[in-house]
Order: structure tokens, then C-alpha cells, then sequence
């Protein structure tokens, strides 16, 4: 699969560290640099036929039809595409007016992530967020008349500004829009952001995360009663309907990213990523060079990868395939670092996958990491 690193961002998000990019002055110069790079890099994948195409990053919907057009035009010279590909865009909810859906509604474009965070303006406010509910709500109606019935929308749990009775509401609405697949996150607070600020001069309070894990099984219980799988600890589906984008990333599959500060996976031990500075970027790929950094990954680093990714899914770790991939020492370690959380029950095993029951999943980085070789 492919990943495009959008580096354009319009806003400044409360709860992370995006930052007004001035890169909108560059946007030829940088579309004509990620078509170098396509091209540049079209060896490094082992398969040509693509099953996900994603537009991600800062604010790709600030690009024009024309340009996604041009960028996927650019794949399919060196990449064929599945029959059933998932060609997705993420997008803030106020670009999604209806002269730009109907523009994008002609391009291979079939899967829209969008980013509502929230139907109510309290927690939009919080947020620092351009849109408010009456445009989040709009832009998932919007697309849906323009024939994009593949969508995916990010809510955010856990808000100081909200509620168990107001999340409640937020995912009722959800119900009712009919989306079929949902990415979920507590509100976490980044240092240097507005948010971290606010809270420290007591403006607004702390999340709490009590709270937080009250909201996200409500979030669970609520969605699988209305015919969701909870398929990773922050991601719901409809059946069918699940990212193949995501998956592929949880199943440790290779991709290549393309774009500033993208990054790319050989499938097995080989990590690289391309510099942030946008201009260190163009001004390499004008020299047709690449401004990628790479490293080779150790038997620990693999093995802490896919117990942390692994075990944030319904599919857990195989662990008939860990035997094929590590060291014996590796596996023996393993077993005795389980052997107390598979008897208090924080651990199973299952149809020989290694997995964490789901009333634990609010827990799982820290539990994955218990299991880490250091």
C-alpha cells in the first residue's frame, strides 16, 4: 500500500502539535517533489498491485480534485490498482462543500476519513477546531449525497468540556448518520499546545482519566449493540467495512510513504522516514536524491512492534508465527514474562493467538509493554 504525507495544515489543533504550515505558498513545488519521489521509490515495494492509497497528514483536503487526480495518475504509472481498492482522503469537515465533493466524487477516491472530533461546539471550541457541530453533522451528510457511503469519522472521549451524558449524545448522532466506521480517542494533552496551556492556568480542567475509561466501554458496549466490531482498541466497523489501510499497518505488511515526514515499513526489518523540513524535502528530490533517513530494525525492536500492534487487535499475536520469526531465547523469555497476566486473566490465548480480552483494552499499551524486550 501507499501513504502520501499531505504536509499542508490550515490550523493549529489544541490537543497536538500541528502548526500553521507556510508550505501552501510551495504546493506545486511540493506535488511536483512527491512525483519525483513516486517515482524514485516505485522498486521498493514487493507488490505492484495496490489494495490502499491513502491521502493523510496535515489537511489534504486543501488540495484540489485536480491535484489528487494528478498524484494518483503518478501512482498508477508505476502501481496497478485492485479491483476493490481503498482510495482514501482525510478530510477536515468545512472543506467538504458540495462543489468540492462533486469535484472529488470524479476521482478514484472512494473512502473519505473525516475529522469531526465532536458534535458539540463546547468540545470543538476546547479543540481550537475551524469547523463547528452544525458543519460536522453537514459535511457526513453532504458526502453521502455525493455517493461517498464509505466513510470514516474521528471522535474524541474523555473532553473536560464534556460528559458520560453528552458522549452519549455524540455517538446517538453517530447512529444516526449512519457511518460506518469510527476511530475513537481519549483526549490526550501535548506539551506546547493550547490545551496544556489553558490547563495550567486553570481555564479549563484536566481529563480525568476515570472518566476517560467510563466513556470508552460505554463506546464499545454501545457500537457492538449497534452492529460494530471492535477490531482495534480504537477502531469500530461495521462488517465489511473495515480499513484496509489500518489493517494492513496491524498486520505488519509493507508500505512505502510518500511526503515529508512520511514513513515506510519493508515488512520485516527494514523502517525509514522522509525529513519534516519541507524544504530539505523539494530541495533533495530537485537534485533526485532522496531525503529519507532508515534504520534496520533488531529481533528486539520486531518483537516489541508486534506484541504492542498485535495486541491492540481482535486478532492478537500469532504465536506459531513468532516461532518462525524469533530466537528461541526470545520466545522463552516470552513465556515466562506471560505466564502471571495469562492466570490473573489479562492475557489469553486463543486458537494459539495471544490476545488481551477486550474489558482490558483501555489498558493495552501498558500491558503490551510489560511484555517488551528491553
Amino acid at each position: 500500500m501507499i501513504y502520501i504525507h499531505i504536509p499542508f495544515c490550515k490550523q493549529k489543533c489544541s490537543y497536538c502539535n500541528f502548526h500553521f504550515s507556510t508550505s501552501l505558498h510551495f504546493k506545486d513545488e511540493m506535488i511536483s517533489a512527491m512525483k519525483k519521489e513516486i517515482f524514485l521509490r516505485k522498486d521498493e515495494l514487493q507488490h505492484k498491485t495496490l489494495k490502499s492509497l491513502y491521502f493523510g497528514g496535515g489537511t489534504p483536503s486543501i488540495l484540489s480534485a485536480g491535484e489528487i487526480n494528478s498524484l494518483i495518475d503518478e501512482v498508477l504509472k508505476y502501481f496497478s490498482f485492485e479491483k476493490d481498492i481503498e482510495v482514501t482522503l482525510e478530510a477536515n469537515p468545512d472543506d467538504l462543500d458540495k462543489n468540492f465533493l462533486k469535484e472529488l466524487s470524479n476521482t478514484p477516491v472512494n473512502r473519505l476519513s473525516i475529522g469531526t472530533q465532536s458534535f458539540f461546539d463546547e468540545d470543538l471550541k476546547l479543540m481550537n477546531r475551524a469547523h463547528n457541530a452544525s458543519e460536522a453533522e453537514g459535511s457526513i451528510k453532504r458526502a453521502q449525497d455525493f455517493g461517498f457511503e464509505n466513510l470514516s469519522i474521528d471522535l474524541i472521549y474523555g473532553s473536560p468540556t464534556s460528559s458520560l451524558e453528552i458522549w452519549k449524545e455524540n455517538l446517538n448522532k453517530t447512529i444516526a448518520l449512519d457511518v460506518p466506521h469510527i476511530s475513537s480517542y481519549a483526549l490526550t494533552v501535548e506539551p506546547k499546545t493550547a490545551l496544556n496551556d489553558w490547563i495550567l492556568k486553570g481555564k479549563v480542567l484536566s481529563p480525568k482519566e476515570e472518566e476517560q475509561n467510563k466513556e470508552f466501554y460505554y463506546l464499545s458496549d454501545f457500537l457492538k449493540d449497534n452492529g460494530f466490531e471492535h477490531y482495534e482498541v480504537s477502531n469500530f466497523a461495521k462488517p465489511g467495512m473495515h480499513s484496509k489501510h489500518n489493517s494492513a499497518y496491524w498486520k505488519y505488511q509493507e508500505y512505502l510513504g510518500i511526503g515529508p515526514s512520511a514513513h515506510s515499513y519493508n515488512g520485516r526489518d527494514i523502517r525509514s522516514w522522509n525529513a519534516a523540513n519541507n524544504q530539505q524535502y523539494i530541495r533533495k528530490l530537485e537534485n533526485n536524491a532522496l531525503a529519507k533517513e532508515s534504520e534496520v530494525l533488531s529481533e528486539n525492536d520486531q518483537f516489541n512492534e508486534m506484541i504492542m500492534i498485535g495486541l491492540r487487535t481482535i486478532w492478537g499475536v500469532d504465536l506459531e508465527g513468532l516461532k518462525t520469526k524469533f530466537s528461541p531465547d526470545v520466545l522463552e523469555k516470552l513465556q515466562i514474562s506471560i505466564c502471571r497476566k495469562l492466570e490473573e486473566g489479562i492475557l489469553a490465548v486463543e486458537n494459539n493467538h495471544l490476545k488481551i480480552p477486550e474489558k482490558h483494552w483501555f489498558l493495552a499499551d501498558g500491558i503490551a509493554s510489560d511484555l517488551f524486550m528491553i
